[in-house]
């Protein structure tokens, strides 16, 4: 059954400490062809627009198109911090293999 995406609290949090919800942005993830391994992933604070799908945790939002929905379907949006620096995330159990960067993906 597909599910729509989940977001970690960690995730949310990250987004307060931003300060997204107070300029009245949103994280959008989205789908876009492209990326060395067919499909890749942006990432990016944007306004909600009036057919996208709103998750909300902790007064903030992420916002998933239309478009980008089933390929996001039962993946968990997260945030990570590492050595290498720290980043949004995406764990797609849709994509069939991905590249190096974690950025890029097929199905």
């Amino acid at each position: 059954m597909n599910l729509p995406p989940k977001v970690t609290p960690r995730a949310f949090e990250r987004l307060a400490e931003i300060g997204a919800a107070g300029q009245g942005q949103a994280l959008r993830v989205a789908v876009e062809g492209g990326g060395c391994s067919g499909f890749q992933y942006e990432i990016a604070l944007d306004v909600p627009k009036d057919d996208d799908l709103v998750l909300e945790g902790e007064g903030q939002k992420v916002v998933v198109d239309s478009v980008s929905l089933p390929f996001l379907a039962n993946a968990v949006i997260d945030f990570s911090e590492e050595l290498i620096g720290a980043r949004f995330v995406i764990d797609n159990p849709n994509a069939t293999s991905a590249c190096g960067c974690g950025t890029s993906f097929s199905m």
